[in-house]
């Protein structure tokens, strides 16, 4: 036996000793654990599942049910956790896989303010706003470690590239540092695929290489092939980022939908999922498919273990 699978066989010994005899609660157990010292940023805490299958003892460190005290054991200096088989990968900090939005046509200067105030607060990787309130945003921001993100051409798609062009230059100039744009649905659906190329690409030279750019492509409204198309378009085009709804028309992401788009779009591309995401379950399930970035309005809900029955 060697030294790893001695200290693995000695926590579990321990940790089931001191949650069965009831000398020490399981969550100060736990706590216990998690709170000891780290020597280095290359250290790797195990957290080893000391029940048989089907019996969980709220033990606290498991990565699937409890990923804020593996978040705790991460903060501590470790840079890696091992877990039991069966665990699949869960982002130790999920706050920075989403963009927190706020899209709603009504939105008050008020209601704007709170999105950046939380997005602060609970340190999300950025707002997503329409360009009317880039400026905004941007001011509310400043020094702060969160991004700002505008859409563009949305929620439709149908307007003039050289208008969604012109679009993307006004919301960079107001402090935007990166764009979702809406792809021209009705041409790719007419197989006008030039078309649809240049439409990307206005936006994306606009955007030059300074602002991150996401393509929007509609997944609800698409059949397989054009979803293959959309992404393989948005590809060439040179997009940072293929997104699958605007949160506005009948559906939104879908994890078949995200597998999809990463088996074309291959892993070095982003992929972000927008649209129905409402738990923290439904944002697991994104990442997993190949998500690299959320969009939801219900962030808060979401971090909270909360589910919010928005569309958004």
């Amino acid at each position: 036996m060697d030294q790893k699978e001695l200290i693995e066989k000695i926590t579990r010994e321990v940790m089931l000793k001191l949650t069965s005899t009831g000398s020490v609660s399981q969550t100060s157990a736990s706590q216990t654990l998690v709170s000891q010292p780290v020597a280095s940023k290359t250290d790797t805490v195990s957290a080893v599942c000391i029940t048989s299958e089907g019996e969980c003892i709220n033990c606290q460190l498991c990565v699937s049910r409890n990923p804020d005290s593996v978040k705790k054991i991460l903060d501590g200096g470790a840079s890696r956790v091992s877990s039991t088989i069966g665990v699949v990968n869960v982002p130790a900090d999920v706050t920075r896989y989403i963009d927190h939005t706020l899209l709603k046509p009504e939105a008050t200067r008020s209601q704007i303010e709170q999105l950046c105030e939380e997005a602060i607060q609970f340190g999300f990787y950025s707002v997503c706003v329409n360009t009317y309130w880039a400026d905004f945003c941007a001011r509310k921001l400043r020094g702060k470690d969160v991004k700002v993100c505008c859409v563009v051409g949305f929620p439709l798609g149908a307007m003039d590239s050289r208008s969604k062009a012109f679009e993307t230059r006004n919301a960079i100039e107001n402090g935007a540092s990166e764009i979702d744009m809406v792809i021209n649905i009705g041409a790719l659906k007419s197989r006008d695929l030039r078309e649809v190329e240049e439409d990307i690409r206005s936006v994306i030279r606009a955007c030059r290489s300074t602002t991150v750019s996401k393509v929007i492509i509609e997944t609800c409204l698409l059949t397989d092939d054009e979803k293959v198309l959309a992404c393989e378009i948005s590809k060439k085009a040179g997009a940072d980022y293929v997104k699958t709804s605007t949160g506005f028309s009948k559906g939104g992401a879908t994890a078949s939908d995200i597998a999809l788009m990463r088996r074309v779009i291959g892993p070095k591309m982003g992929i972000k999922a927008a649209g129905g995401v409402r738990s923290f379950e439904d944002v697991k399930s994104m990442i997993e498919s190949g998500a690299t970035r959320i969009g939801a309005s219900a962030s808060v809900k979401i971090v909270s273990g909360e589910k919010s029955e928005t569309m958004g």
